[in-house]
């Protein structure tokens, strides 16, 4: 992409204050017009483990969720006394059972603690160098500056990197899951093993023991994968996120303009349905009205706003974007007039799509108008 040079455009922002509690209008309090100018956990650890905390987190200022902090370290395993009988041999090889059982927790465990690591230091490459691509757009650029489109990519690669590592964690969550399905298949062995016939007092002794210590490794293992499972959905949560503000800024690569977050994440908490306005758009005041009477027209960076400002207050609004042509000069140059405002609506609504503003929120329609003096696009609020 090559720099491009913008003319001033013209654009009006037109919007009326939103009252929050009713969600209405009021009719003299509009925005300034716009030339263009400005574009734990805490469940409680079994006596046996000794929890600890993990010292990798993410960096204060990232939107990466914090990961768990436990260090899950079983304790060994007690050893027994041969007894000669039946039962001593079962209680032996439950032991052993039970010892392969902690070993197994403890390569988790192991390799929770790097993935936790590693994640967050690929978190913090990826914050880097976002935080390095808004800076420059903070301060102003070229429109596809190639400098910015290679950190760009840059940053596409490191929350790839982040993706792998949620993959690499759910993974684990899956063989902890074997381990708690081999866990309950040993305490219920072990349980089993007092109704048997043949055991002298010190098998039940050591029974009573290994109990215990098989009782501390099923919940150790509950709270293992309790806890990888909640790092596996906050992460993911976490990256769809920053997937859709990586497409607002890759628009904001594109114009040379700084936005901010994707407008998806403005829309994501979960209310009651709007009703529909009754009211025609013809009697409704525009949020934007965006005038094309010039070959180049920079509107990107007040649309993003108006629209952030509106889904600040209510996350679930919809919109009406309607192509407006004037209907000065014969029936030819009217229709020519119409197929150009309805071409420009739809790059307003491509633009809407990129800046994260869900397709399904947007209805479209055209309209001729008698008082426009140039193809126009307007905004309204649904």
């Amino acid at each position: 992409m090559g720099a491009m040079d913008f003319k001033k455009p013209r654009l009006l922002l037109l919007g009326t204050a939103l009252v929050l509690s009713g969600c209405s209008f009021t009719s003299d309090a509009l925005w300034p017009s716009l030339t263009g100018d400005e574009p734990e956990q805490t469940a409680e650890a079994p006596q046996e483990a000794q929890p600890q905390q993990a010292q990798a987190q993410p960096a204060p200022g990232s939107n990466q969720p914090a990961l768990g902090t436990t260090n899950f370290e079983p304790v060994k395993v007690t050893p027994g006394t041969p007894t000669g009988t039946f039962i001593g041999e079962k209680v032996g090889q439950m032991r052993g059972e039970l010892q392969g059982l902690q070993t197994s927790i403890q390569e988790h465990n192991t390799g929770l603690q790097g993935l936790r690591v590693k994640t967050v230091q690929d978190s913090q490459r990826y914050h880097g160098t976002v935080a390095a691509i808004n800076a420059r757009l903070q301060v102003g650029t070229t429109p596809g500056n190639p400098i910015l489109v290679q950190q760009f990519t840059n940053a596409q690669s490191e929350l790839e990197n982040i993706s792998a590592d949620i993959v690499s964690m759910n993974q684990l969550a899956n063989r902890v899951a074997e381990d708690a399905a081999m866990s309950a298949y040993l305490q219920e062995s072990v349980q089993a093993a007092f109704g048997l016939s043949g055991a002298v007092d010190e098998d039940h002794e050591q029974l009573a023991v290994l109990q215990d210590e098989v009782r501390g490794t099923v919940v150790l293992i509950e709270r293992l994968l309790k806890e990888v499972t909640e790092d596996v959905r906050r992460q993911t949560n976490y990256l769809a996120t920053e997937r859709a503000n990586l497409n607002t800024l890759l628009a904001g690569v594109k114009t040379g303009e700084i936005y901010g977050q994707s407008l998806v994440n403005r829309t994501i908490r979960t209310e009651p349905p709007l009703a529909q306005s009754s009211a025609p758009i013809s009697s409704r005041r525009p949020l934007v009205v965006i005038r094309f009477d010039r070959e180049t027209v920079n509107y990107q960076q007040a649309l993003y706003n108006a629209v952030n400002r509106v889904l600040e207050r209510r996350p679930n609004a919809a919109f009406d974007l309607v192509a407006v042509a004037p209907t000065a000069g014969g029936p030819a140059q009217v229709a020519l007039n119409t197929g150009k405002s309805r071409r420009a609506a739809e790059q307003v609504l491509r633009n809407l799509t990129e800046m994260g503003l869900p397709a399904s929120r947007i209805a479209m329609s055209a309209r001729t108008s008698a008082q426009a003096q140039a193809n126009e696009v307007h905004l309204y609020l649904r």
